[in-house]
């Protein structure tokens, strides 16, 4: 089927088919040098790629609207069906397939994650499935971290086994000894972790993980939702990267969407018209979301240094306030050190920490004098947003694990997720907080459970 050269596609209108050139061939080597020489940071590697004009030379890309395309002679569509005529020369069948404005879109989103192609999708879930199904067939088995997002849990729980005949082992991703002990020789196919866990935000080992993977010839997919700008999970080893797009990457609470990015043998196979998982599944991202998410990429570095720098600074007031926080930019989180040594210069420690108190109940009595009588944030599930978003995990986000299994994932019924906005001043936000605090205490509710 078509092939995908991502973010090298020429920037010229459709030309003539070019009769002695086989121009749907990947040259692994330009790929992997082209992929090798994009800078580090990936704000620089997003200002790497190629931009995008409009139509009539508007700074903007247009918008393909266009559900179907047409072609210039009949016997481009046999060409183009069998694989011989693709995007990477702009030749475009139908907008499940390729798109050129979802295309550009998943060119930034492969420079942002240092990968060789990327395919953007309607939802983070669509694109996690995805993969698995195109990774996994029957009978195959995974290696997963224990703490997981409640609907991947799910899907590695209940669903693949149900329809697909799919195992899933959990594991305590921290523990590389039970990592290595969980792999079945011959049968486990791929290992999959959250960057950093939703929403206990453990730290992964990211390079040793991958070193383990590959040295039993697995796949090592991860969800970097939690994380983007801050790691580059395809850059410390990892195959495939996954993103809900709908969180930090959009920033604006209004738009549900996915990414997959990794090699470009298996972008490619996820479109193939007879086997492809995108294709057949039809997860299809509209081209005006697309359009809108490109215009947010540029600015994704500034909001997520933003994100981590109040981040950082509400952890460690809250700490001082007596409150029990988790946040790996705090000296006592077990992987504090590990996430220094992984993160990208500049972007700290990630925007999201987690207040533990205790409680489901008291959890609830945070959040409600939070939202209701300081105006500090609101009670809302996703992260990511300009506001501060909070919810309590366990009976939320994390709700589809049964109870042994959040407490085996370190889930406590009090845990407060809170995304951390940037609305506002610092010293207001805080000063809403602090009120906030001293509520909760006049009710006589303890800060800390200890």
């Amino acid at each position: 089927m078509a092939q995908l050269k991502n973010h090298n596609f020429c920037g010229t209108k459709r030309s003539a088919p070019d009769e002695s050139d086989d121009i749907m061939k990947i040259d692994s080597k330009k790929s992997t040098a082209m992929i090798s020489s994009l800078l580090e940071d990936p704000a620089a590697a997003i200002a790497n790629t190629r931009h995008e004009f409009g139509e009539h030379g508007g700074v903007n890309m247009s918008i393909e609207a266009s559900a179907t395309f047409t072609v210039m002679e009949p016997e481009t569509m046999r060409r183009m069906f069998s694989g011989e005529l693709g995007p990477d020369r702009d030749f475009f069948i139908y907008s499940r397939h390729f798109n050129p404005t979802v295309l550009n879109l998943s060119r930034q989103m492969a420079a942002l994650e240092g990968t060789a192609a990327a395919y953007c999708t309607a939802s983070g879930m669509s694109a996690i499935a995805s993969v698995l199904l195109q990774l996994l067939a029957s009978g195959d088995h995974v290696v997963a971290s224990r703490t997981l997002y409640g609907g991947t849990h799910a899907l590695l729980t209940h669903f693949l086994p149900r329809t697909s005949n799919i195992t899933t082992s959990f594991v305590d991703i921290g523990d590389l000894k039970e990592v290595e002990k969980e792999i079945v020789e011959g049968k486990t196919k791929v290992l999959y972790f959250e960057a950093v866990s939703n929403p206990t935000l453990a730290v992964a080992d990211i390079p040793e993980l991958c070193r383990i993977g590959h040295e039993n010839g697995l796949t090592v997919v991860v969800d970097n939702t939690f994380a983007p700008m801050v790691l580059s999970p395809a850059r410390l080893g990892a195959d495939v990267v996954v993103h809900s797009i709908s969180k930090f990457i959009s920033g604006g609470a209004d738009i549900i969407a996915g990414a997959v990015c990794g090699p470009a043998k298996l972008v490619n196979s996820m479109m193939d018209l007879r086997q492809g998982s995108l294709m057949l599944l039809g997860p299809t991202m509209n081209a005006k979301v697309a359009f809108e998410l490109s215009e947010r990429i540029p600015h994704l570095s500034l909001r997520m240094k933003e994100h981590c720098r109040r981040a950082l600074v509400f952890a460690e007031r809250m700490k001082a306030a007596g409150l029990k926080v988790i946040y790996p930019g705090l000296e006592d989180h077990p992987q504090h050190q590990l996430m220094k040594s992984l993160a990208n210069p500049e972007y700290g420690f990630g925007g999201m920490l987690c207040i533990d108190m205790g409680t489901e109940e008291r959890a609830n009595k945070l959040m409600n004098v939070l939202q209701n009588t300081t105006q500090f944030g609101f009670m809302a599930v996703s992260l990511g947003y300009y506001e501060t978003l909070m919810s309590c995990s366990g009976s939320s986000t994390s709700s589809e694990m049964s109870g042994e299994e959040k407490e085996l994932a370190g889930i406590s019924p009090g845990l407060v997720r809170m995304s951390i906005g940037y609305m506002g001043t610092l010293d207001q936000k805080w000063s809403q907080f602090e009120k906030a605090l001293a509520k909760l205490q006049d009710m006589g509710l303890p800060l800390s459970n200890n």
